[in-house]
């Protein structure tokens, strides 16, 4: 399709201009925990279905082409599974960063979104997440700490002009681009970020630009059932 062309086109005019290294931020592809509503977390064994292992084909082929130097992933195997076509068709190892790995949700792990709504700390989720700590688990605070210093550290391990893969999970991705384009944590929550679309950020010695944001290959409408006569 033209516009998946035009797309790194314009992300490899545009780092040509900014002399920063480039960061494609991944999010996994589907599984069965995003398509029915639960929360994996750090879960072992949770593996792409099959609308996720079409879109992990479908970004193999998208970035096929495009001159990435290094792909680095979640150790989740989610992530993994979606970075593994573009690792095949650009012949790069995928190496594991614990940066990017997902939120510690602690006891929440492993519950559904529905029963999460219910409790009270739903709210502060919401509302205020730089005040959150998951019982048990992580705060946002330190987990956008830990994924900017991730990709601070890797932008330092890449010239200017490198672009690399990053493939990580919604939270961790809206943390750092919110982190990145000055946004507060407590508004984080308003960053769309669906399975996997991709961010732009180029890091280096001039500052910081994001390219964009939740950029997706997929366009996905449902059937709608006709209506019924009356």
């Amino acid at each position: 399709m033209q516009y998946k062309v035009s797309y790194i086109k314009n992300i490899q005019f545009f780092a040509g201009t900014v002399n920063m290294t480039t960061i494609l931020l991944i999010r996994h592809g589907e599984n069965e925990y995003v398509a029915k509503g639960r929360l994996a977390g750090r879960l072992p064994g949770v593996h792409l279905n099959e609308k996720g292992k079409k879109q992990a084909q479908t970004l193999a082929k998208v970035l096929g082409n495009a001159p990435i130097k290094a792909i680095y992933s979640s150790p989740l195997e989610r992530c993994i599974e979606t970075a593994q076509p573009l690792a095949d068709a650009r012949k790069l190892d995928i190496l594991p960063r614990d940066g990017l790995l997902e939120i510690d949700f602690g006891s929440w792990q492993d519950k559904t979104l529905k029963s999460l709504r219910r409790r009270k700390l739903w709210k502060t989720v919401q509302g205020n997440p730089s005040r959150m700590e998951f019982p048990d688990g992580e705060t946002f605070v330190n987990a956008q700490m830990r994924v900017t210093q991730e990709m601070e550290m890797l932008s330092k391990m890449h010239g200017p002009k490198e672009m690399i893969a990053c493939f990580a999970h919604s939270d961790i991705i809206r943390l750092a681009v919110a982190y990145f384009i000055g946004t507060p944590l407590d508004l984080f929550q308003r960053i769309a970020v669906s399975p996997a679309s991709i961010s732009t950020i180029y890091l280096g010695e001039m500052g910081v630009r994001v390219f964009n944001v939740n950029q997706s290959l997929f366009f996905d409408f449902p059937a709608q059932k006709p209506k019924k006569k009356k």
